[in-house]
């Protein structure tokens, strides 16, 4: 089969855009991660990681640091921040500590969470005295 320019070019493009960056359970990087591709961390990694793509922390894996993502699945340690756009997924075996500000958030059974979690895009809301409830019902009426 041959390719024309056009479908040659999108497919490197689709084919860089979902590159997979794997750091194996015997490594531990030290320092600033910054990237576009999607991570699966199975080594121990100690500072940033900024990325537009996926986060995977596997069962034998570690961050302790910060992680700015689009999605992620912790089945691993978390230490840290963590800041995700999209869905952060918690798995059984997920271990997270410190902060974590998340778009949607999915928590399997056995995940043990000791964190600060903020859902971007939630409105604060405050308690009204009975003042006002009676001010506001005056309005709707």
């Amino acid at each position: 089969m041959i390719f024309g320019a056009k479908n040659k070019t999108t497919m490197q493009n689709y084919s860089e855009s979902n590159k997979i960056d794997i750091i194996e359970k015997s490594t531990k990087i030290v320092g600033e991660i910054i990237s576009k591709a999607d991570f699966r961390i199975d080594g121990c990694v100690e500072g940033t990681i900024v990325t537009s793509g996926k986060v995977v922390i596997g069962e034998e894996g570690s961050v302790k640091g910060t992680v700015t993502c689009s999605n992620s699945d912790v089945a691993g340690l978390m230490d840290g921040s963590i800041d995700v756009s999209g869905v952060l997924s918690l798995k059984s075996t997920a271990k997270v500590e410190g902060e974590v500000l998340t778009g949607k958030l999915a928590v399997e059974s056995g995940a043990n969470v000791d964190a600060n979690i903020s859902m971007k895009g939630s409105k604060k809301m405050k308690a009204i005295s009975s003042d006002e409830k009676e001010t506001l019902s005056e309005k709707t009426a």
